[in-house]
């Protein structure tokens, strides 16, 4: 077990010595000279030995002092290089955090163009549904959906979560003709117990679907999606995060309709790490592709609703 003397009065001490002047000393350390001098007589009374001589107005470092004072300071240089590699080694790695549709279908594809941008800093994508605790995981930040109000975090909006039904193109020739929302509810839905579809029900109408096949059900998205293409039913997704499957023809949707999620997607990191460099470029980064985007999107899918203007 250690018998270390108190570190604040320590650290003064290292001060003093390296100045060998208490004025001097408390003007680096932000504190007046008798604040100084009193951390010293704790020290000294401590330790039972006397640091420095006091003489004329003037103090000077005794023989002891003048042993200690070397070995203080060594160690507190080697407390700032421990902490300095604590500090590169945390500002060398960025762990991002999103849900298991949104890493996989849109940030995946885009993180090289980060990675190439800022070589020096290693991306780790975390992807869960669950949300994420920042005090107690390994997290730096995360797209999160919802209204944008979390306490203690910082929160910029991204985009909307925007609702269609969307099929492989396979399905829908053998499928009924599609012509209205109540087709839509009647035909094999992915999923039919998911909240999505009583949602766009609501906001595009149609009715409760009880004539409708009984479709297989999934506990996620991207599960949803893939089953969608292989044929299995009609899913309700979001088209910005499958948007490479209906430019490649895969999806395409059942009908021109669309609803949307009263959450949206926001990046989120906590208030004491916004000074953070690796997180400042990230969040400059992730901003700014998302608004080039926005100019060859839809526009309403990037534009808040509850402000009405553009991300």
């Amino acid at each position: 077990m250690r018998r270390l003397p108190p570190l604040s009065a320590v650290r003064v001490f290292e001060a003093a010595a390296r100045h060998q002047n208490f004025t001097t000393a408390g003007t680096e350390l932000g504190m007046t000279q008798a604040a100084v001098s009193y951390q010293i007589k704790l020290l000294e009374e401590r330790i039972g030995v006397a640091l420095f001589r006091r003489e004329r107005g003037r103090v000077s470092l005794s023989e002891t002092g003048q042993r200690i004072g070397p070995l203080v300071a060594k160690a507190f240089d080697d407390l700032d290089a421990a902490f300095g590699l604590a500090r590169s080694s945390g500002e060398g790695v960025l762990t991002v955090s999103c849900s298991t549709t949104f890493g996989p279908n849109w940030l995946a594809s885009r993180i090289g163009a980060f990675q190439l941008k800022v070589p020096e800093i290693a991306v780790r994508l975390h992807t869960s549904n669950a949300l994420v605790d920042f005090a107690r995981e390994d997290v730096d930040i995360a797209i999160r959906g919802g209204r944008g109000e979390w306490p203690g975090l910082c929160a910029h909006f991204l985009m909307r979560m925007p609702l269609m039904a969307l099929a492989s193109p396979a399905y829908l020739e053998n499928a009924p003709p599609v012509r209205s929302p109540d087709d839509v509810m009647r035909l094999q839905r992915i999923s039919p117990e998911d909240g999505w579809w009583q949602l766009w029900r609501e906001q595009i109408g149609g009715d409760a679907g009880e004539g409708g096949v009984s479709g297989i059900r999934m506990d996620t998205q991207i599960a949803e999606g893939q089953a969608a293409i292989a044929g299995a039913g009609v899913a309700m997704l979001n088209p910005i995060l499958w948007r490479g499957d209906m430019q490649a023809g895969r999806l395409v949707p059942v009908i021109d309709a669309v609803a949307f999620d009263p959450g949206d997607f926001w990046l989120v990191y906590p208030e004491h790490h916004r000074h953070s460099r690796k997180i400042r470029l990230f969040r400059d980064w992730m901003l700014e592709t998302v608004a080039q985007e926005a100019t060859r999107g839809i526009a309403e899918h990037y534009r808040r609703a509850d402000v009405g203007v553009a991300a």
